[in-house]
């Protein structure tokens, strides 16, 4: 049995992580505490961590904390859970050396999780090969064009046999709920989760990103549907004559709608939100410009170029220019 599968036989339920610097410390945080909340509410070490950087020294997080850790990854082998929380700048520790480390650890059983970019350096050592994932939202589109061989899924957090992910931030405590859920009963998850005064247990497969935080619009069914439907069409853009139909509306009623709540066009909403899409494709994968075009929905590198323009003001290239 897996760890999300089964409940606890050994005590205590020993964790590592992995912190990689850049890591976010909210993401981390919402996973460590509610471990040593369980600890405290059943009055004794139902769980133990232990924390390891890539070399053994201090990791500076995204908020500039410098955490001090126990151990080098490389120098232990018996690591029965290790969780990689890893969020901003992870390219310049995502390395070939790293990977070979977390192949070897594969091989004496160790069982993998990711938070946030945490995802990424998982597979890139070919761990969540044949396995479905989430990572954070920023970085999905980038994440299913850089590894096809990953069922990606803009969910919270997903459990997968001997893999679990999440997408960063408040979903770590989503998920480490569950291992409590799971391991010591639900009693134990909502008391940990009453600590943090936290109120509603969120499921794995709830999505990462609400459409909008204005509940007028995420109330309306057409709206909504529109957005839903725009969403899952980027590389094949609908006309919004064929997207109107398709949802059981009218491009009057959607005309209507979109100016009322969004103050824009269907149009122009659904063009912007795949030039954002481009946006992030163009800093955070070394796909081409026109490969790009075709993924968000443009026919030709030219016209990519003149609607990126009139939108963020610059060229597709210096967009990359400047990342780079």
């Amino acid at each position: 049995m897996y760890l999300f599968g089964k409940e606890a036989v050994s005590k205590p339920q020993k964790i590592a992580f992995l912190l990689v610097p850049g890591f976010s410390m909210l993401c981390f945080s919402s996973a460590l505490e509610p471990l040593r909340a369980a600890n405290f509410k059943v009055g004794e070490k139902i769980y133990e961590w232990k924390l390891y950087s890539i070399h053994g020294s201090t990791v500076r997080a995204s908020n500039g904390m410098d955490i001090n850790v126990d151990a080098e990854i490389a120098l232990d082998d018996n690591i029965p859970v290790l969780i990689i929380c890893a969020s901003y700048d992870v390219e310049e520790s995502n390395t070939k050396q790293l990977a070979a480390i977390l192949r070897r650890l594969r091989s004496k059983g160790t069982e993998f999780g990711g938070m946030d970019a945490g995802s990424e350096i998982l597979a890139k050592a070919g761990l969540l090969d044949g396995y479905k994932a989430t990572v954070h939202w920023e970085n999905f589109e980038s994440f299913t064009e850089t590894y096809p061989n990953i069922q990606a899924e803009l969910d919270l957090y997903i459990v997968d046999r001997n893999r679990f992910t999440s997408g960063g931030g408040t979903t770590s405590l989503d998920m480490m709920l569950q291992l409590i859920r799971v391991q010591h009963g639900l009693k134990l998850s909502t008391d940990v989760a009453d600590i943090f005064i936290y109120q509603r247990f969120r499921e794995g497969n709830n999505p990462q990103r609400l459409i909008s935080n204005n509940p007028q619009i995420r109330n309306n069914k057409v709206l909504t549907k529109a957005i839903e439907t725009m969403e899952a069409t980027i590389e094949t853009p609908l006309l919004i004559t064929e997207l109107a139909e398709q949802i059981g509306s009218t491009v009057r009623e959607l005309e209507r709608l979109f100016k009322k709540h969004l103050k824009t066009s269907p149009a122009n909403y659904y063009r912007n939100h795949r030039l954002d899409i481009a946006q992030r494709l163009l800093k955070q994968t070394d796909l081409s410009i026109l490969d790009i075009a075709i993924r968000c929905g443009f026919n030709s590198a030219t016209s990519f170029a003149r609607s990126y323009r009139n939108r963020f003001g610059q060229a597709p290239k210096t967009s990359r220019r400047i990342v780079s």
